[in-house]
């Protein structure tokens, strides 16, 4: 059974940096696609960034200005998948989940993940 544990949430100030890890077990790592999604009270849970089997590609919401800001990579020895986050903003707080699935190819996923994480909060104060 596939677990995934999420970490490196907390309180920052507008500017800062965070880390999020999403630590893999139950299964062989590398045969999953791994994504970052964030949910807000009221709205759906979206995808922030996902990431192919291998880590040779990447995928970046278009809709969240993340992209240059957030850098989404895993360490397959390691099981654990990472989302550095650089100069945070207040509409970047959210709970952020991990989620992954298991692939034959190696492209990211957007959506339809069959294993989830409990969440991390971030929350960017002004």
């Amino acid at each position: 059974q596939v677990q995934l544990a999420e970490s490196g949430g907390g309180l920052v100030q507008a500017g800062d940096s965070l880390t999020l890890s999403c630590v893999f077990s139950g299964d062989t790592f590398s045969n999953y696609a791994m994504g970052w999604f964030r949910q807000v009270p009221g709205k759906e849970r979206e995808v922030v960034a996902a990431i192919s089997r291998t880590g040779g590609s990447l995928y970046y919401s278009d809709s969240m200005d993340v992209e240059g800001r957030f850098t989404i990579s895993r360490d397959n020895a390691k099981n654990t998948m990472y989302l550095q986050m650089y100069n945070l903003k207040p509409e970047d707080t959210a709970i952020y989940y991990c989620a992954a699935d298991w692939m034959i190819s190696d492209v990211p996923m957007i959506d339809h993940y069959a294993n989830w994480g409990q969440g991390t909060q971030v929350t960017v104060s002004s």
